[in-house]
């Protein structure tokens, strides 16, 4: 069931008097810049690089295992 010419006409006068006639065409403009960059979002296939994030894993790693063979270093030096 869709709204009557009445309903619309009820809803926009409420908003109407909401939102005073300064802000309404301000509030459109932000509705329509929304819908149009979630449409873009959607649009868009995002790419995504496997290796990149393989790569900063194994970095991680690397640094993760190099800061433990230092601590090893550092304890062996003292004793």
């Amino acid at each position: 069931m869709s709204p009557s010419i009445w309903q619309i006409l009820i809803i926009l006068v409420i908003v109407l008097l909401l939102f005073g006639p300064s802000k309404i065409p301000g509030l459109g403009k932000s509705l329509g810049e929304a819908i149009r960059g979630f449409k873009k979002g959607i649009s868009e296939d995002p790419e995504i690089d496997v290796t990149d994030s393989a790569k900063r894993e194994q970095i991680a790693d690397n640094e993760k295992a190099g800061a433990g063979q230092k601590a090893k270093t550092k304890e062996t030096n003292k004793s």
